[in-house]
Order: C-alpha cells, then structure tokens, then sequence
C-alpha cells in the first residue's frame, strides 16, 4: 500500500533525529545534557498548576470552538498591557501555537501559494506548510551579521504571483534574533505594498536582554488586515505540555475563516485552557526573574563559544537559542560523534545541528542550535564537555 506523496516528503524533525543515538547511550549509562531541544527547566508557575488541581469539574465538556470566554477575556487583558488593543473577536485560541501557525497558513494559501520566510527558522515551519500544501521560500540570513533581515531588494526579488505572506519569529528561534522596530516596518511597508499577510510568531515575547524592546506586528498601525499573531504559552510560563496557542487578527474576514477551521477541530483543550486562565495572575516578578535567569544562562554559553577558535557567533538578544557555525564541516556528524564516542565522566552533550533549520540546501551543515535551558551549574558542565568534545573532534578529522 501506498501512503501520500504528503506523508512521504514531511520533514522529520532536526530536533528530535539523533534520539535514537542519546537513546542508546543511556542506556550506557551515559549522562547526556540536553541542549538540542527547548523545553526550560524553569519551574511553572503555581498558579497555572494549581488550576489543575482544582478541577473539580464531573465532566470535562467540549467548549466553544474560538476558545473559553474567560480565557480570551484574560488573553485580551494580557495583551493590553503589551500594548496591543483587541476586540475578544481578534483572538481564537488554538491547540497551542503549531495549530495558530497552521490556520495562518490555511487561511492565507491555497495549495501551491508561497510564503517567505528568514533563514534559518523553527524547523516545524516545514512540516506545518506540507500539511497546508505551502511552498516555504528562504530568505537567508547569515551568523556573520547575526542573522540580521537583509536591504529591503532582496526580500522583494523572491515576491513572485503565488507570494501571499512574509512569516517571521520575533524572537526567533532558534536564533535568538530580536528584530528592531524599523525592520518591522520595513517588513510592514512591503506587504502592504505587494497586498501580503505578515505571519509573526511571538512565542518568545518576554524574553528579551540588554535593553531590548520588543515590537509586535501589532503595534504597527496600519497593519490591521495584514498581520496576523500567533503565540503559546508554552515558552512564556514553561508550559510546555499545555498546548494552548492563539491566533490573533484584526481582518474580520480572516478570523471568520479561521473560526471555520477551528470549529471542524471541535475546541482547544478545556482544563488547559483554565489552566492558561490563571496565568494572568502570575506576577511580573515570574518574568523578571526568569528573564534575568536566561541571560545568566545566555552570557554563559556564549562566554564559552567565544573562547573557541574560529566559531562564528553574535551575541543573541532574545529567546533561549544561540546558532553557532563552527570548524567542522558535518555538524551532525558531529552531534553523532559526541553521543557515540566521546565523555567526560561518563557525560556528554547534545544539541542540534542546524542545517534542518535551512531550506536551501548545503545551508547550515557546519551549524548548530544550543537551547540554554538548563541550571547553571549543568551549562557550565556541558559547555566544557562540549568544548573538550569538539578540541577532540577537530583533532580526528585533521
């Protein structure tokens, strides 16, 4: 029997391939320190999970298809002290982000239409526009000017019939890339130009350093049937197994399409939902201290990097990924190498190699993406085990 021409060219994901290999080595036993996939060890703040111990509820009912009143009213008071205005009919909630991302796609494309996106980006792009039927066109950036958007004629070149969005992640992963204000306009004023959809992931709108702002699409006037947000709390809270999302657009038009989709999934998951309710009573200090804890975790992977000969790396501004080009040329090779074959006390470390964040090909190989999820004192152990790990690695391959 045959499976679909779909199912066949879907992208495995880059962040999860080598698992096999890190399965393997524990069973060794073998310590491994994972910086290959961003899933925070900050803890979850108590008020979301005590809202899930106090379900008491006798049944766990369907509800509304655009997502619980309360939760959207909570949402839209969020969001207003970020500075964005909505109405409770700019906001459907999702089945966390990757379903945002999806309808975003559903209902700007049909199949065969482009959007273009900066590379590298969140490898799930990938699998979510061959469920939708999209063709992602790259727009590359480069680790030699941290991943800056490039002059506005080169975004413009790849604008072509079928273009019908610019999507980007700000901040990005796995970049950590913060775009600036003027780069969101930029962005802006050539959609508006070439009547395109801008599609911003928002995921890792708190996490910013250094004195940087966030701009949101949203806050761009003028943007109102173009921008379309898509965001989780899944990063925000370390809620990552809450897989509650939202889309969020201004174009009435849009959203009643949207609400079709979301309506022929049935609702997003109830006692998550109330779950992410409760966020709103988590305190600013939650943010500050967890912001504070990822530069901390930030300044140490990049302090390491940097004392590495001929590694290519920009500080990052934002999100918990830093993207390194190193001195190798196979990465994930490499990757491989370092769960087979190498420890430090029966320790390693593994990350992912990023050119599966690439869609031109050859992009990326010598690249990799490290998440700075961890407690300091294990980032301090996996960075001189990766540091040990590619002296070593170097020193083979010469």
């Amino acid at each position: 029997m045959n499976i679909s021409h779909r199912a066949e060219t879907i992208q495995a994901s880059p962040i999860r391939k080598l698992m096999p290999y890190a399965d393997e080595a524990k069973k060794r036993g073998i310590k491994i320190y994972h910086l290959n996939i961003g899933q925070p060890d900050i803890e979850t703040p108590k008020q979301i999970l005590n809202a899930y111990h106090n379900f008491t509820d006798k049944v766990v009912a369907y509800g509304p298809s655009q997502g619980l009143l309360t939760y959207r009213e909570s949402l839209q008071k969020y969001y207003k002290k970020n500075k964005i205005d909505l109405s409770l009919s700019d906001i459907i909630v999702t089945t966390a982000g990757s379903e945002a991302i999806i309808f975003a796609m559903l209902v700007t494309c049909n199949v065969g239409d482009e959007i273009i996106v900066p590379e590298p980006f969140y490898t799930n792009y990938n699998g979510f526009a061959t469920i939708a039927g999209v063709n992602l066109i790259p727009l590359t950036t480069y680790a030699e000017t941290g991943f800056a958007l490039p002059e506005d004629e080169k975004i413009t070149a790849l604008i072509s019939a079928k273009t019908k969005a610019i999507m980007m992640c700000n901040p990005g992963n796995p970049t950590g890339t913060v775009y600036p204000r003027k780069d969101i306009q930029r962005i802006t004023e050539i959609a508006k130009k070439n009547n395109l959809y801008v599609i911003s992931d928002e995921v890792y709108r708190e996490f910013v350093y250094d004195g940087v702002t966030h701009t949101s699409i949203m806050h761009i006037e003028g943007m109102e049937d173009h921008a379309i947000m898509v965001d989780s709390i899944s990063k925000r809270y370390s809620a990552c197994g809450s897989r509650i999302g939202a889309i969020v657009c201004k174009n009435k038009k849009l959203m009643s399409a949207v609400l079709k989709f979301a309506q022929a999934r049935l609702c997003p998951p109830t006692i998550d939902q109330i779950a992410a309710t409760a966020s709103l009573e988590v305190p600013q200090s939650y943010f500050e201290e967890t912001i504070s804890e990822y530069k901390k975790r930030r300044d140490i992977v990049f302090d390491e990097l940097a004392k590495i000969d001929d590694v290519v790396c920009i500080k990052p501004e934002g999100a918990f990924y830093i993207i390194a080009k190193l001195p190798i040329t196979d990465a994930e090779k490499f990757a491989v190498w370092m769960l087979e074959e190498f420890q430090v006390n029966n320790e390693t470390v593994m990350f992912a190699p990023a050119e599966g964040f690439y869609a031109t090909p050859g992009l990326g190989k010598n690249e990799i993406r490290l998440a700075y999820i961890l407690n300091e004192n294990d980032l301090r152990k996996a960075m001189l085990i990766f540091r040990e790990g590619l002296k070593k690695y170097k020193s083979l391959k010469q």
